[in-house]
Order: C-alpha cells, then sequence, then structure tokens
C-alpha cells in the first residue's frame, strides 16, 4: 500500500463520500482526496478508517469513517447524513468505488450469486447516487465518480457476473449525467484493467496472471493504486463543468489491444 507523510493542501469547503474506503484503491482514492483539502467520508462494511501507513495527522483528520452496508438503501442515507453531521460541511461530492468479484463459468452461476454480485457492483451505485442526490441539490451540484473497469468491454470467460455489473455502472454514468445535468450534478465512470493492491500484489508479480500482463499490458507492468487515486482526485480539483456523462479509461492500453 502507498505510504505518505506530506501534509495536505490547506481544508476545503466540502466533504466527498468514498464508498470501499478501507482499502486498495478506495484507501488510495481517500488519501488523494484529503491530501487535496477534501474532508472525505470513508464508507466500509468495518467502519474502519483507510488502512495506509505513515499518514500525516492533518490528513487523517480530514477522514471521517462510517460502517455501512453500500447494497441497503437506508444504510448510506444515515451514514451520509452522520458523515455531514460530523463534518459541518456540505457533501459535494461521491465516488462510488465498492465492489466485488466474481469468477465462475456462466452454466454455474447462481440466483443468489447474481443477486449478490448485482447489489454490491451496479445496485449500490444508484442507491448511493439517490442518497447523495438531495445533498448535492442543496449544494447547487456537485460530482459522482463511479468506479468501474475496463473489462466493461471485454468478453472474459467465467468473469459474466463481473464484466456485466460494470457495463451497468457505465450506462449508470451516461443516465445520470443526462438526466442530472440541469441540476449542475455532474457524474464520470473511471475504468481501470488490472491494478496492483495488496489484496493481489502476490498475484500480479508472480505466476501465470504475472506472465500474462508482462505480455498483455503494452508497458509490460499492471498499474498501481495510486494511479487511479490520483486521476479521481484531479476530478474533483480539476471541476469542469462541461466534463460529464464519459467513461475514463486507465488500463495502460491494455483494452485498446485486438
Amino acid at each position: 500500500m502507498h505510504t505518505n507523510s506530506a501534509t495536505a493542501s490547506p481544508p476545503l469547503k466540502g466533504c466527498i463520500i468514498v464508498t470501499g474506503a478501507s482499502r486498495g484503491i478506495g484507501a488510495t482514492i481517500a488519501l488523494g482526496l484529503a491530501q487535496a483539502g477534501f474532508d472525505v467520508g470513508c464508507l466500509s462494511r468495518t467502519g474502519d478508517l483507510p488502512h495506509i501507513d505513515n499518514v500525516a495527522a492533518d490528513i487523517k483528520q480530514r477522514w471521517h469513517a462510517a460502517k455501512c452496508d453500500v447494497s441497503q438503501g437506508q444504510q448510506l442515507e444515515q451514514a451520509f447524513s452522520e458523515i455531514a453531521k460530523k463534518t459541518g460541511k456540505p457533501l459535494i461530492g461521491l465516488v462510488n468505488n465498492a465492489g466485488i468479484h466474481s469468477q465462475d463459468r456462466i452454466e454455474a452461476i447462481t440466483e443468489d450469486e447474481f443477486r449478490r454480485v448485482m447489489d454490491v457492483n451496479a445496485y449500490s451505485v444508484l442507491a448511493a447516487s439517490q442518497a447523495i442526490y438531495p445533498h448535492l441539490l442543496n449544494n447547487q451540484g456537485g460530482l459522482i465518480v463511479n468506479i468501474g473497469s475496463f473489462f466493461d468491454k471485454l468478453g472474459i470467460k467465467q468473469h459474466l457476473l463481473y464484466c456485466a455489473a460494470k457495463a451497468a455502472v457505465g450506462a449508470m454514468t451516461r443516465c445520470m449525467a443526462v438526466e442530472w445535468a440541469s441540476k449542475g450534478i455532474r457524474a464520470l465512470n473511471v475504468a481501470p484493467g488490472y491494478i496492483m493492491t495488496d489484496l493481489n500484489r502476490e498475484a500480479m508479480q508472480t505466476g501465470p496472471l504475472a506472465a500474462y500482463l508482462s505480455k498483455r499490458i503494452p508497458g509490460g507492468k499492471p498499474g498501481q493504486a495510486e494511479d487511479v487515486g490520483n486521476l479521481v482526485t484531479s476530478l474533483f480539483v480539476l471541476d469542469s463543468p462541461f466534463m460529464t456523462g464519459e467513461t475514463i479509461y486507465i488500463d495502460g492500453a491494455h483494452g485498446m489491444l485486438g
């Protein structure tokens, strides 16, 4: 996991919610946003703050943890209100990062597994966006960044559920952008390729997957969580009103190969 002891930028006037913020890409996004000067509402099933070593105290002070099952709309609404009250700052943005992975042969996928993956990876994006909506209205606009995947445009063996769920995230992003544009609410979909985190580091550095990625990714290696964190942070800092509805692929050009 990325370590950083640098101090943050001066405080900004808003708070951004990040789901699935305790580990991996979500934790790195929470770090980048705090370093940029935002308060960050860190949602996870455990209610833990991001697990990152050597973080400066002034950055940690901008993290506000809340325990929440992202597939439950009422829990999301309660968590958002709790964080807004705790920080005393308006909620100006949302990063829908929480997700789970599932791998199985198509003929073996069960109804329960289908619903579980879709609830966490797709329905949570809708539910969290609905929960943030009144807050963004009160703020006269804001930005929702959904974390999709470059799998949304690929056909991968034994990955039907994950591919389908991430394709749904891209579709929801486009619909949010169109329907909420008049409210000043923008929506973007960041779609990573293979990204190395603490959870998958061993698999990506040794064995068959590492050998595959060294050949398939033009640069010869997977991305880092910081690559995604820096991109997401830049979208909030840039605050470009005319940029909405797009899917931004961050896959080292892997998805462009035939």
